[in-house]
């Protein structure tokens, strides 16, 4: 009898050795099966989309109107169609006239430019073509002048829509004694100098002469 339990006993210490070097690999436990990682939702973000620059556009600079009067230093180009050697770019002189080949010269200072045009094809019928085609456009305008209480008074180039504190600000800026609340502007076909409020709503037009009066202290 002591000899059976004997064998069961040492059948059963067997199978608990056997165990243990079952779950034990090189003396090191055996890890459980890790369990799955639960996975998370993530919504998916769209990929970004590449956005190009915003373009400034490009304005074609305004040229004058018909009803624009000429006067002496603006820059014309005369246009005759079919007839290439009469084309060209002339300025208006200080006599006020511009020198037409074929046609001489032809006053141009005090007339809008449709009218100066009409004059243009009037000299070149007279004797030289027959039913001219005229065509005439500003490229440059005659210079503004400003004077008075600015840094630097002078003759400067006209722009379109020029204000006057656009003119000021060509010319270097107020000086201290400048009265900033109003202007004397002489317009380039008017007799005298007139008083306007300097805002910048006064504007400026080709070879007006600006003057920034003195402050009362």
């Amino acid at each position: 009898m002591v000899r059976v339990f004997g064998r069961h006993v040492g059948a059963a210490v067997f199978g608990l050795v056997a165990l243990v070097a079952a779950t034990t690999v090189h003396g090191q436990p055996a890890s459980p099966p890790a369990a799955s990682a639960p996975v998370s939702q993530v919504e998916a973000q769209p990929a970004p989309v590449a956005v190009a620059p915003a373009v400034e556009p490009v304005l074609a600079p305004a040229n004058a109107s018909a009803d624009y009067v000429l006067g002496p230093a603006d820059k014309v180009r005369i246009t005759v169609y079919g007839e290439p050697a009469l084309t060209g770019e002339y300025f208006v002189s200080s006599s006020g006239t511009v020198n037409v080949p074929l046609a001489g010269d032809v006053q141009a200072t005090g007339k809008t430019l449709s009218v100066f045009r009409d004059s243009v094809v009037k000299a070149l019928e007279d004797g030289y073509l027959k039913d001219p085609k005229v065509s005439v456009e500003v490229l440059t305008f005659r210079p503004f002048y400003i004077l008075g209480e600015v840094v630097k008074p002078g003759q400067y180039p006209y722009t379109t829509g020029l204000t006057v504190f656009n003119a000021v600000a060509t010319a270097g800026g107020f000086t201290y004694r400048a009265n900033t609340h109003r202007v004397l502007i002489k317009r380039a076909n008017s007799g005298g100098e007139q008083e306007y409020p300097l805002t910048s709503q006064t504007t400026i037009a080709p070879g007006d002469t600006i003057r920034i009066p003195e402050r009362f202290f």
